[in-house]
């Protein structure tokens, strides 16, 4: 955990922008995976007719998200249940980076998008890379293949005890995993070999997104995975919003996998978070604090149950997530903007088991904003996730983001 920077300073005098500070702080709330509806371009990513929140929500013959649902977040999907006046701004927001990752959404949020897709490795990793990961390891391995991580800790977790060698696999998203089991591999072994993966793979100048520690316990028939992953991220090619708000003296506390996606770059303090219960309870207690900005990740939705493809349970999770907001809606003033939003979408009545290229939400909230008819809390749909970045420039009065359009003279 950081040290954290419990600063908030004045507009600086170089900005571009000219000066109301809107917000003293702003919190950023992703609903990982929470998609609404395809993409113009996804048929090029095999996900043409996927709608992450439609599907969900018929699936469950009608999801009970009432604070969601006053927000304008069912408006978006053009629901029979659409109310008719919200209590925040709504809008969507296509993605303009070439992927459908955590690593890639989350990036192009802070106006980074990238125009060259990470490196994903569908058919395994290429022998020569895996030689040299011998070589440097010392050690086997088992899989190399992309896998989902449950059934491979089934197919290989016996042969794994009873060999020593770690398995290896991947997925659609440009991701290195490693499983080993906590107790005979050891997790500190685990973790030290990931960063040791983590190194060999940037060397190389592979683009992979994120090296992940999949441990797991139990035996043959009844292996589970911990809460003990921790992710190994490539750290961003190049400054985002983050690096420019931690350089003004202005705190970034990043929430659950935040941190890493960002490889720690831009971050001030930092709050561990192993699922959405632990991220919530985290979120509540950062704003206890003096932050500009705290970012979290509510990953549950797309690990748990987008990838499994089970509708259901991603659908009483969304459920669970909206009946925690009221909480988080008491402790804010109206110096605080609330940002709801995801990464991608991960239809769980799809096809595979792979993300979905599609638009995700953009809810904006704030004690001041009072009720109104939805055509007027209706924004336009943004071009790229980069809008909160360069919300965010203009909001704390730093130079303006690369990419990116504000959205705050619409909700002002």
């Amino acid at each position: 955990m950081g040290t954290g920077r419990n600063l908030t300073c004045t507009q600086s005098a170089l900005t571009p922008y000219l000066g109301i500070l809107n917000f003293k702080r702003i919190v950023i709330l992703v609903l990982d995976s929470l998609g609404v509806g395809e993409l113009p371009d996804a048929a090029a990513f095999g996900d043409q007719g996927s709608n992450t929140l439609k599907h969900t929500d018929a699936a469950l013959k009608g999801l009970k998200i009432p604070n969601l649902q006053a927000m304008g977040l069912l408006n978006l999907i053009h629901s029979e249940r659409s109310p008719q006046r919200t209590s925040a701004f709504f809008a969507r927001m296509s993605e303009i980076s070439q992927g459908k990752d955590t690593t890639t959404g989350h990036w192009e949020m802070m106006s980074l998008p990238l125009h060259e897709p990470l490196s994903h490795f569908p058919n395994g990793f290429p022998s020569a890379l895996m030689t040299k990961w011998q070589e440097m390891t010392k050690l086997g391995f088992l899989g190399n293949k992309a896998a989902s991580g449950t059934q491979i800790i089934d197919e290989l977790g016996a042969e794994h005890l009873s060999t020593g060698s770690p398995i290896v696999y991947t997925s659609a998203d440009s991701v290195f995993q490693i499983a080993a089991h906590e107790e005979k591999f050891g997790l500190e072994n685990l973790y030290k070999l990931c960063q040791s993966t983590r190194e060999l793979l940037d060397a190389g100048d592979f683009k992979v997104g994120r090296v992940i520690a999949r441990p797991f316990l139990g035996k043959p028939g009844e292996f589970k995975r911990t809460s003990n992953r921790r992710d190994f991220s490539l750290k961003p090619p190049a400054r985002t919003v983050l690096n420019e708000l931690d350089e003004r003296n202005f705190s970034v506390l990043g929430v659950g996998k935040i941190p890493s996606i960002f490889g720690f770059e831009g971050i001030t303090e930092s709050l561990e978070a192993h699922n959405d219960q632990e991220a919530f309870d985290a979120t509540l207690e950062a704003l206890k604090k003096k932050s500009a900005l705290i970012f979290t990740n509510l990953n549950d939705l797309d690990m748990l149950y987008g990838h499994r493809r089970d509708a259901e349970g991603y659908g009483h999770q969304l459920e669970w997530i909206d009946a925690q907001l009221p909480r988080l809606q008491a402790a804010m003033s109206e110096d605080d903007l609330l940002i709801i939003t995801a990464d991608h979408g991960n239809d769980p009545t799809f096809k595979g088991t792979d993300h979905t290229r599609e638009y995700v939400p953009l809810l904006l909230w704030s004690p001041r904003f009072k009720e109104a008819e939805a055509s007027k809390k209706r924004i336009k749909d943004r071009k790229t996730f980069s809008d909160i970045g360069q919300s965010l420039s203009e909001n704390f009065g730093i130079p303006k983001a690369a990419h990116g359009e504000s959205f705050l003279s619409e909700i002002a």
